[in-house]
């Protein structure tokens, strides 16, 4: 069963699947939304500004990409360009606006008015420069729907050429800003699409509603649906075939997304340097002094820890753990005693933990001696999970034992949680407990521009007859 549901969603995310719409029928069913379905023109225009950003913000995030410019035409396909400039703002954009052909009635001059309330620039011809590549990193078309009949007119023919050129032969050595049409690239029919050539080549393209007919002639890296206000009654009568919106997202992409060279990806390090004397004396101190850094960015506080093991004869494995408490002693984590990192712990009692935060730039690795909980200790830990996770640990065989399906941990649950549903106190596993590494070795590592990264080292050396903590800078 779940094999199939699985082939049915790949295939509703074949683009080759997905239904297109004519002209004709994208009218239609706008009529329907707008006189039989109830939805004004302004509640659209949110929507579907709403789908721009957020597919935007899907794929070109705003610590790269930052500077857009929202070109705007004077019907509703520039009314949603206006309300993705809003949206794009408060995402950490941005945003510039050029509306040169303003429609003087209502959505639009609210939409004005809620821009320039939050300072967002709005451009004049004069304003824009020549070269539209040094000043913008994102270009927004969100110059004519499915509306459109006939040739743009000034000032738009010039400008969609200008944009058209962004991509010319003549400038492979220059970085281009990324083009995102909204709907119908501009210079595109509708059906047809890019007829003579001469239209805009967007990098991405969202679909409102449904695909329209061109979107098949479209053969860019990312291609989004957007809207998410489509009734069954009209896919019905449309007999419209449509992906489903993953989770609360207001964009879902169409066909997969493009291959990644992982040896071109590159890691923008902007932190400031980070020297000896930030250093505090004791390790486990300066780690905790890194987790307070944590949650006062709003990161994930470091529970999950990566922790390394290997055996007698030292043939590694790592997996994530659950980090459940640190002190002087040293980091603490559970587990079956019988699982794989059990048996190498007993053979091998070394093992290295490291934590990540990726926001901060940040990493601490950990080297030590592991033992295992006093018995107290880990009746103490497993205490103060919730009653799901105890039960949790008494169905989690560990090895990695091998069994027939998912239904048997979920039948042993419930018959767990029938045996214990008066509240009644669940034993501790006899082979679940802790493990305590005491660190011989810490290193704070934090990335730098031009990869010259810090890598501070405390190490303990014995200094009088008694363990000191020595700290020691590593090369990159």
């Amino acid at each position: 069963m779940a094999g199939k549901i699985a082939s049915s969603l790949e295939s509703l995310n074949d683009p080759d699947s997905i239904s297109y719409l004519t002209q004709k029928e994208a009218a239609e069913i706008d009529d329907i939304l707008l006189v039989d379905v109830g939805f004004s023109v302004d509640q659209l225009m949110e929507l579907a500004g709403l789908s721009v950003a957020t597919s935007i913000a899907e794929v070109y995030k705003p610590n790269e990409y930052s500077r857009v410019l929202v070109i705007c035409g004077p019907g509703n396909n520039g009314g949603d360009g206006l309300v993705a400039a809003r949206h794009l703002h408060h995402f950490g954009y941005k945003p510039f606006v050029y509306y040169p052909n303003r429609t003087p009635k209502a959505p639009y001059t609210g939409l004005v008015t809620q821009l320039k309330s939050l300072s967002i620039p709005f451009l004049s011809i004069g304003d824009l420069p020549t070269d539209l590549s040094n000043d913008f990193d994102i270009l927004v078309d969100a110059l004519f729907g499915f509306s459109l009949h006939g040739a743009p007119e000034p000032p738009f023919d010039g400008l969609i050429q200008k944009i058209v050129c962004l991509h010319g032969n003549d400038r492979i050595c220059q970085k281009s800003p990324v083009i995102v049409s909204v709907d119908v690239p501009s210079g595109w029919h509708v059906e047809e699409g890019d007829v003579n050539g001469e239209g805009i080549k967007p990098d991405m393209l969202v679909s409102l509603t449904a695909p329209k007919l061109c979107a098949k002639r479209f053969w860019g890296p990312h291609h989004f649906l957007g809207g998410r206000f489509v009734p069954p009654a009209i896919a019905d009568k449309f007999k419209l075939h449509l992906p489903p919106y993953p989770g609360t997202s207001m964009c879902v992409r169409i066909g997969k997304p493009p291959p990644i060279d992982i040896s071109a990806q590159r890691v923008n390090f902007s932190s400031s340097e980070f020297c000896e004397d930030h250093l505090v004396a004791d390790p486990i101190d300066q780690f905790q002094k890194w987790v307070d850094d944590a949650v006062a960015a709003g990161l994930q506080i470091p529970n999950p820890m990566a922790l390394s093991t290997a055996s007698k004869d030292g043939k590694p494995s790592s997996r994530m753990v659950m980090l459940k408490g640190v002190d002087k002693e040293g980091f603490v984590w559970c587990t079956d005693y019988e699982s794989r990192k059990a048996h190498e712990i007993s053979e091998n009692p070394h093992a290295a933990l490291v934590f990540y935060w990726k926001g901060l730039n940040r990493q601490v690795r950990v080297e030590g001696t592991v033992q295992k909980l006093s018995g107290e200790e880990s009746e103490k830990y497993f205490y103060s999970l919730p009653r799901g996770t105890q039960i949790a640990a008494i169905v989690s065989k560990q090895l990695s034992t091998i069994i027939p399906g998912r239904h048997v941990l979920h039948q042993e649950y419930k018959e767990l949680e029938a045996k214990f549903y008066d509240g009644n106190l669940i034993p501790k596993p006899e082979q679940w407990g802790g493990y305590r590494l005491k660190p011989v070795i810490l290193e704070f590592w934090q990335g730098e521009q031009s990869h010259l990264h810090d890598r501070l080292q405390y190490s303990i050396q014995e200094v009088d007859g008694r363990p000191v903590w020595k700290i020691a800078r590593l090369a990159p």
